[in-house]
């Protein structure tokens, strides 16, 4: 993720800012096996995959916060959980 948010910082050359990127990546990142099957096709399909590129959107956007060290210790130390 933090490859893809690196990516984004040249939107100006490639014209891939994180919403191009969320498009492009995210069926990959979030597959869904329910896409996949036959049950899902149109509209139904593209509202899936229209809602996995907003989650990738919003995490490359947030990348340094998701995936500091400090969150992963608050997260590792179990801080803010109810007993």
């Amino acid at each position: 993720m933090r490859h893809l948010a690196r990516l984004a910082d040249y939107c100006s050359i490639t014209n891939m800012h994180t919403k191009n990127l969320a498009i492009v990546w995210a069926p990959n990142l979030l597959r869904s096996k329910q896409i996949e099957s036959a049950c899902f096709s149109g509209t139904a399909a593209f509202m899936e995959v229209r809602i996995q590129s907003v989650v990738v959107e919003f995490i490359l956007n947030h990348v340094d916060v998701l995936f500091s060290s400090k969150l992963s210790s608050v997260i590792r130390d179990g801080a803010g959980v109810c007993p």
